[in-house]
C-alpha cells in the first residue's frame, strides 16, 4: 500500500497575473540563508580573507555561475539533441531543466574569477561556500518534491508515492533522500570540519570533502531516482547523474588524500 502524494500547490503565492512558485523561494532562501551562513563562517578567523566584505561581493557573481552553469550544463548533459535541433529553447529557463554539476562547475569558474580580481585565496573562498552549498540543495530538492518530479524509481517501501508524473506506480520519494543525504547530513559533515582548526588551516579540504560526499550521496541515491527517460541508463546501470558524479569523488577524495600526506610529511 503506497502513500498519498500530498497535493501542495507549486504556486506559492499569486499576486494578480503574477506567480511566485516554491521552486523560486527555494533558490532565495538558499541564496540568502547560504549567504548569512558564509558571513558567519568567514568571522571565524578574521585574519584571513575572504572577509564579510568578500562574500557579499561574491553573492552576485555566485547567482550568475548557478544559472547560467545550470542551464548550460543541462543543455549539454542531459538534452543536447534536443537543443541542437531547437537552439532557442534552450533559453527559456522559466519552462525547467537545471543542471547541478553544469551549476556546480559555473559557481567554480565564477569563484576563480572573483579571487583572481579580488587577490584572495580561491581555496578558502571555495570553502567558505561549499560548506554553505547544501542549504541550497535542501530545499531545492523539497521543492523538487512539491512540484512532483525528478522522482524515484518504482518500490514497494512502506513509504513509496503514487507521483501524478509517474503513473500509477508506487515510487522512492528520492527526491527526499537528496533532501537528507546531499542537504541535512553534508551540511552537519561539513560544518564540523569547518570548525575544527586543523582542516581550517589546510585549505581546499572542505571543499573535496563537498565534492566527495555530494559525489558519494548522489551516486547512492541514483539507485533509487527514475533515470531520465531522455537517457536512460548506460549498460542498464548506470545512470547520467552517477556518470557525471564519478569526476567528483576522484577529484575530492584525491585532493583529502593528498592533503593529509602533505601535512605529515611536513610535521
Amino acid at each position: 500500500m503506497a502513500l498519498e502524494f500530498p497535493t501542495i500547490d507549486p504556486v506559492a503565492l499569486s499576486i494578480g497575473p503574477f506567480a511566485i512558485r516554491w521552486y523560486a523561494l527555494a533558490y532565495l532562501a538558499g541564496f540568502l540563508i547560504g549567504w548569512r551562513y558564509c558571513l558567519k563562517l568567514a568571522r571565524f578567523d578574521k585574519s584571513q580573507r575572504p572577509d564579510s566584505n568578500d562574500i557579499d561581493d561574491v553573492l552576485t557573481w555566485i547567482i550568475v555561475g548557478v544559472i547560467l552553469g545550470g542551464r548550460i550544463g543541462y543543455v549539454l548533459f542531459y538534452n543536447f539533441d534536443y537543443y541542437l535541433s531547437e537552439p532557442m529553447e534552450a533559453l527559456k529557463i522559466w519552462q525547467g531543466g537545471m543542471s547541478f554539476h553544469g551549476g556546480a562547475i559555473g559557481v567554480i569558474v565564477a569563484m576563480i574569477l572573483f579571487a583572481r580580481v579580488r587577490n584572495i585565496s580561491f581555496l578558502r573562498l571555495a570553502d567558505i561556500v561549499c560548506a554553505a552549498v547544501p542549504i541550497g540543495l535542501f530545499f531545492g530538492r523539497i521543492a523538487n518534491f512539491i512540484n512532483g518530479e525528478l522522482y524515484g524509481r518504482a518500490g514497494d517501501v512502506p513509504w513509496a508515492m503514487v507521483f501524478p508524473r509517474g503513473g500509477d506506480v508506487p515510487r522512492h520519494p528520492s527526491q527526499l533522500y537528496e533532501a537528507g543525504l546531499e542537504g541535512l547530513v553534508l551540511f552537519l559533515i561539513l560544518a564540523v570540519l569547518i570548525r575544527n582548526e586543523t582542516v581550517r588551516n589546510m585549505p581546499g579540504v572542505v571543499s573535496a570533502a563537498f565534492l566527495l560526499g555530494y559525489g558519494i550521496f548522489r551516486a547512492f541515491i541514483e539507485f533509487f531516482r527514475e533515470p531520465d527517460v531522455q537517457i536512460g541508463l548506460y549498460f542498464d546501470v548506470i545512470s547520467q547523474g552517477q556518470l557525471l558524479c564519478l569526476p567528483m569523488i576522484a577529484v575530492g577524495g584525491g585532493y583529502i588524500l593528498w592533503s593529509v600526506m602533505k601535512r605529515r610529511h611536513n610535521a
